[in-house]
């Protein structure tokens, strides 16, 4: 009797292994077609949240763009970029897997197949606080990239564009390893909620694009888009405003807090969530 259950224990610690293996593969699949169809849009969306001042509208940002830096500048950060949706997606996923687990364990249910769509979105949540720590470094770098030129215009310093490495460099030697660390609580703040109503959004429509008697995983490649289509939009819509404080502590080389930044942007702005429009097709 122990045997056996010593057996059962491998084999599912094995498939528990292998099921964490292939949500890291897919969610580096998905972090990099993410980049490839949106960076533009991104581009556009930091810019905006980041110079107001300069950009009333995102035609006005992408013209501007284009006519001082040519296509090239609707693609400034892209390999940052990349390697922060790689590394987030490849850890949300896995974490989301474990945490798909525990919530099922929590929950008392079999397999995590019969989780509700509430139950997802709280492992979602959960697993989201550990891409946090994969995706702040990376996603800082890709900011200062898109927003290069238009922070040295206002500093008045003239410098040179440098790459992703020479940035790098740069962040550790004058701000040292915590430098890239720079906005990893509002980051928190955006990730965890922000995955709440993507899983929870996500779950839900497929349930609802599943016909009586099949599966939800069996509902077709197109369906399955449009459902991560809908928890994309559920994601933006409710962090939006985190976003853009997390974009401007990040380009900031300063001594600003979060609480400093918000109430700036409520003063000047009374809203935070300028370039939404610009992040929902990314």
């Amino acid at each position: 009797m122990a045997i056996g259950s010593g057996k059962k224990t491998f084999v599912e610690a094995y498939q528990n292994y292998v099921t964490a293996g292939i949500d890291l593969i897919a969610g580096s699949a998905g972090g990099s077609a993410c980049i490839l169809i949106g960076q533009p849009f991104d581009t556009l969306k930091v810019k905006m949240q980041t110079f107001p001042h300069l950009y009333k509208n995102s035609f006005i940002c992408f013209k501007q763009t284009v006519v001082k830096e040519k296509v090239r500048g609707l693609y400034a950060g892209t390999i940052p970029a990349l390697a922060a949706n790689i590394a987030e997606n490849s850890v949300l996923f896995c974490a989301y897997g474990v945490c798909q687990n525990a919530v099922k364990y929590f929950v008392k249910k079999e397999n995590i197949q019969d989780l509700n769509p509430l139950e997802n979105a709280v492992a979602g949540f959960f697993a989201a606080f550990f891409s946090s720590f994969s995706l702040c470094p990376t996603e800082l770098i890709k900011c200062r990239l898109q927003a290069m030129r238009e922070t040295s215009s206002a500093n008045a310093i003239s410098k040179p564009r440098v790459g992703p490495w020479m940035l790098t460099k740069e962040i550790f030697k004058n701000e040292g390893i915590l430098g890239f660390f720079r906005g990893f609580v509002v980051t928190v703040v955006r990730e965890m909620p922000g995955y709440f109503f993507f899983f929870g959004g996500y779950e839900l429509t497929r349930i609802l694009l599943t016909p009586e008697g099949m599966k939800k995983e069996n509902i077709g490649l197109l369906k399955t888009i449009f459902s991560g289509g809908v928890g994309g939009v559920s994601f933006w819509l409710a962090v939006f405003p985190a976003d853009v404080i997390k974009s401007r502590l990040q380009i900031s080389h300063g001594n600003d807090s979060t609480i400093g930044v918000t109430k700036e942007i409520i003063r000047k702005e009374a809203s935070a969530a300028r370039g939404c429009l610009q992040q929902v097709p990314s």
